[in-house]
């Protein structure tokens, strides 16, 4: 099903993929902005394909206008810009990929992590009253309380997904007033901080992804990208780059900056007294059980399906879409997290709304909540990328797991084969 208030991005030229020699996390390099040499083989190699840079340059330029005003490019979007002309499938541009992956992939090893103690007191509690709550839930809870738990553990998740993530990180689609109002409200029930906050390192995180300057760096192993970077200072690039992304469309938007202001009184109504009260009130709950499975055990498992996307969509699935990035595609993650597991798609085209390629709302149900508001009117404009861009894509650069979705499975016979290429050369002849 296509969203009513849907359009397509339409596609452009194809442009080849680049490579980008990122400063400050070379091996063995500390934090400067410098420019890494590849080793004299791939130097060589990468220079035999240079000549061929003159020729995409212009169609790079063009690229690089449109892609302005979506705020955020991938790290992959941010290399076909800076470095025209590398392909990667000829042997420059997978020895320039190889060594830039390489270099890229290893932590300033000059930088050490001090630990936000207050924060990992927050962590530790949250954690263990929140083994309490779930015996709690087991045990003496009431049905209704447990359900109760669970509706507001997903319904707030659709204030992250559809709200801070896919509204305000990527700006996707556009939503009227009542939308927003609802997505902050059930944004704060999630307490993932205020969305201004949120937006900001999440458009950090794809625009200098698997870098020192990314919040959660993935590279760094899956305990820091999970939860360590919550209770560990963050690297200097991290806080350099902060005032370098343009917030001026969060900046103007009186809901958000209204949010920001007045977080900690709403974290107090809405994360906390709000969820325990009203199990207390309409049938009766103990205050002490209410508050360890609606606050504590629901919140933390919020944070964990969060974390998840951070860190395990970062390290176990198939990336049929771009082989040179550590998003993937996860089927578990996508099930927890109302869709957000199809990492290796969303980091590629993080301008579709639909933060994937299939339609499935079984396994992203965000993309059906905004479908249902697009239809009632309360959202508009949501972006999708065209059939051809995908396929591009794949063809491309992707590491051939594309086929388990179906399109350009190589165990297709030779017949299916040639009558699918004529059905084809049929559509574009119409």
């Amino acid at each position: 099903m296509v969203a009513p208030c849907a359009e397509t991005v339409p596609a452009v030229a194809p442009v080849p993929d680049v490579v980008e020699r990122r400063g400050g996390c070379g091996v063995g390099g500390g934090g400067g902005g410098g420019v890494m040499a590849a080793p004299t083989a791939e130097a060589a190699a990468v220079a035999a394909e240079a000549p061929k840079a003159a020729a995409t340059a212009a169609t790079a330029t063009a690229v690089t206008s449109e892609w302005s005003t979506t705020q955020v490019r991938s790290a992959d979007d941010e290399r076909r810009i800076k470095y025209p002309g590398f392909e990667p499938g000829t042997p420059a541009g997978a020895a320039a990929a190889d060594f830039v992956r390489r270099a890229s992939s290893s932590p300033d090893p000059n930088f050490r992590p001090a630990i936000k103690w207050p924060d990992l007191g927050v962590q530790v509690f949250v954690h263990v009253s929140a083994l309490y709550g779930l015996l709690l839930a087991l045990t003496t809870a009431k049905l209704v309380t447990v359900v109760w738990a669970i509706i507001v553990l997903y319904a707030s998740g659709f204030g992250i997904t559809a709200g801070a993530h896919r509204l305000w990180s990527h700006r996707a689609y556009k939503a009227k007033w009542p939308l927003k109002l609802l997505l902050v409200f059930l944004f704060t029930i999630a307490g993932q901080r205020h969305v201004y906050q949120w937006a900001l390192d999440h458009r950090i995180h794809h625009k200098f992804s698997e870098t020192d300057a990314d919040p959660h760096n993935a590279k760094r192993g899956f305990f820091f990208s999970h939860v360590g970077w919550l209770v560990l200072e963050p690297h200097p690039d991290v806080v350099a780059k902060r005032s370098q992304v343009d917030m001026s469309d969060l900046e103007s938007d009186p809901i958000i900056m209204w949010h920001k202001k007045l977080y900690v009184p709403l974290f107090a109504l809405l994360v906390i007294i709000l969820p325990v009260w009203v199990p207390y009130h309409f049938w009766d709950e103990s205050l002490w059980t209410s508050f360890f499975v609606a606050f504590s055990c629901r919140f933390c498992i919020t944070l964990h399906i969060a974390f998840f996307v951070n860190s395990v969509a970062h390290m176990w699935g198939n990336r049929p879409y771009d082989k040179n990035i550590s998003p993937v595609e996860n089927f578990a993650v996508s099930m927890a997290a109302l869709g957000e597991g199809w990492h290796n798609y969303h980091h590629v085209f993080p301008y579709d709304y639909k933060t994937a390629e299939l339609g499935n709302y079984t396994l992203n149900l965000t993309t059906a909540f905004i479908d249902f508001f697009c239809w009632l009117g309360w959202a508009y404009d949501a972006k999708s990328v065209s059939d051809n861009m995908v396929k591009r894509r794949v063809l491309r650069s992707g590491d051939g797991s594309h086929n388990l979705w179906g399109w350009g499975d190589k165990d297709i016979s030779e017949d299916d084969r040639l009558e699918l290429q004529s059905l084809e050369r049929k559509e574009k002849s119409q």
